[in-house]
């Protein structure tokens, strides 16, 4: 942390302090699969989420500076960062996802 520019520390500390809902994950996990879940389950995909949304955003923060382009992150920035973290860890949820739903869809 002693490294991070200002910016970079800012986004840390918004990062460190912010949390997913745990009630809206438990409902969306109850939705999708269809029974009740526990509350450390819950708690447990919150923070896998948490942890996937950040890598999500330095990706797209990369593609971004990779592109010469400044401002707000685009939802363009997302699909290809999202394009690139299923090339580097292979694909991401179910072989078949339920009713077609797919991630930054265009």
């Amino acid at each position: 942390m002693d490294n991070f520019t200002p910016e970079q520390y800012e986004r840390f500390e918004a990062y460190r302090r912010h949390a997913l809902p745990k009630q809206a994950v438990r409902k969306v996990i109850q939705q999708s699969l269809g029974q009740q879940v526990s509350q450390p389950v819950a708690q447990i995909i919150a923070g896998f989420s948490k942890v996937f949304v950040g890598e999500m955003v330095e990706k797209a923060r990369a593609v971004q500076i990779r592109r010469g382009e400044t401002g707000p992150l685009a939802p363009d920035h997302l699909r290809e960062a999202y394009r690139l973290y299923q090339q580097e860890t292979g694909r991401v949820g179910a072989a078949r996802p339920l009713r077609s739903k797919r991630l930054f869809l265009r």
